[in-house]
């Protein structure tokens, strides 16, 4: 961008007035505003503890910059900064809500940015999801953090370290702040690459809970597409100024790198959702496959069984007839038919050898033998 003109103090600066009310005094252990600084060609001029002193500093230096960091501001710090720099009572409000998708808009000169941080948590695999909230004026930057990430603080001291960079005003600052962003997705995409290859493991090899783990980490692709998919449009219309705004060609060659780069991780996180979807659907089939098998094994143990089972009341039924005919024959009664005959004892005998042949062929035929 084109080198900017000596601007006058702000209180001769004829603004629209405010309407917003006068923010009430801030509690003195508040300790919302992590970082403030007044930077005079690129190099920092003074570091205000309050914003009421970097308000001030930045009156006595016209042609300098303010940087300020804020993390979980207060409602009035936030309106103090509204009635001082005349941000935009709708971007004040996105600040205060948080929880806004990726955006961009421009109110009058001032540029309100929304972004989505992600870092990966090692120890409990799992992916962690900041917001960054971002005004951008003529000669001011205020970020508003929600979250730990991203790590402002090394942005700002790779600023302070290249002070040729940053004396081009806030957009340097603010592209410095992308970057950081995009560059805070990398290590992301790693931690989640390893979790898709240990869940791939974990479904060939049979693991009850990773059903569990997929739909967690399809979870965590969405939000990551989220923070990922707007920020490609966003850039793409941030590099669609650069004639309009008279963008610095050292920031644009910045910002088409940042672009390739969150081009890169948005595709990236496509895959992953695809794969997951793909993973999902050949876990569903293993465990389908499995419990196919267990019905099948189960099915064959009960055939097993009824035909054991069949057997053995097969020859309950011809050992019963032999001992139904010697009931009837040993009964001890004085008159009884056929108890004197010679022949009674041979005839119980064979009545009880044809009864038993009999059931065994019935069986037999029947297989149940």
């Amino acid at each position: 961008m084109p080198e900017r003109p000596n601007r006058p103090a702000r209180p001769d600066r004829h603004r629209p007035p405010s309407t917003t009310p006068s923010p009430s005094p801030l509690p003195p252990d508040h300790h919302s505003v992590v970082d403030s600084a007044v930077y005079r060609d690129g190099r920092r001029a003074a570091s205000p503890a309050t914003l009421a002193d970097t308000f001030r500093q930045l009156r006595e230096r016209p042609d300098g910059m303010a940087w300020i960091g804020l993390h979980r501001p207060t409602q009035a710090e936030l309106h103090s900064l509204e009635a001082e720099f005349n941000l935009h009572p709708l971007a004040i409000e996105d600040a205060l809500e948080a929880h806004q998708r990726p955006k961009l808009e421009r109110y009058g000169d001032t540029l309100f940015v929304v972004l989505r941080a992600a870092r990966y948590l090692d120890a409990p695999e799992e992916v962690e999801f900041g917001e960054l909230h971002v005004f951008v004026g003529p000669d001011f930057l205020i970020t508003v953090r929600h979250g730990a990430a991203p790590d402002l603080s090394a942005v700002r001291r790779r600023m302070e370290e290249t002070p040729e960079l940053l004396s081009l005003g806030p957009e340097a600052a603010l592209y410095a702040i992308l970057d950081a962003v995009v560059d805070g997705y990398a290590p992301v995409v790693a931690g989640v690459q390893n979790d898709m290859d240990e869940i791939e493991t974990e479904v060939f090899r049979g693991d009850p809970e990773v059903s569990r783990r997929i739909y967690e980490l399809s979870r965590e692709m969405v939000e990551f597409q989220r923070a990922t998919r707007p920020l490609v449009g966003m850039l793409h219309a941030l590099m669609a100024g650069f004639a309009k705004y008279g963008t610095d060609e050292e920031l644009q060659r910045y910002l088409r790198d940042v672009a390739d780069h969150v081009t890169h991780t948005s595709e990236r996180v496509d895959g992953f959702r695809q794969a997951l979807t793909e993973i999902l659907t050949v876990n569903a089939t293993l465990v389908s496959q499995q419990q196919n098998a267990e019905m099948r094994a189960l099915a064959e143990a009960g055939f097993e069984q009824n035909e054991e089972i069949k057997k053995i009341s097969s020859w309950a039924a011809i050992l019963f007839a032999p001992t139904l005919v010697g009931t009837i024959y040993g009964m001890n009664f004085e008159v009884m038919p056929e108890l004197h005959w010679a022949a009674g004892y041979p005839f119980a005998l064979l009545l009880m050898a044809v009864v038993c042949t009999s059931l065994y062929v019935i069986f037999k035929k029947r297989d149940w033998l």
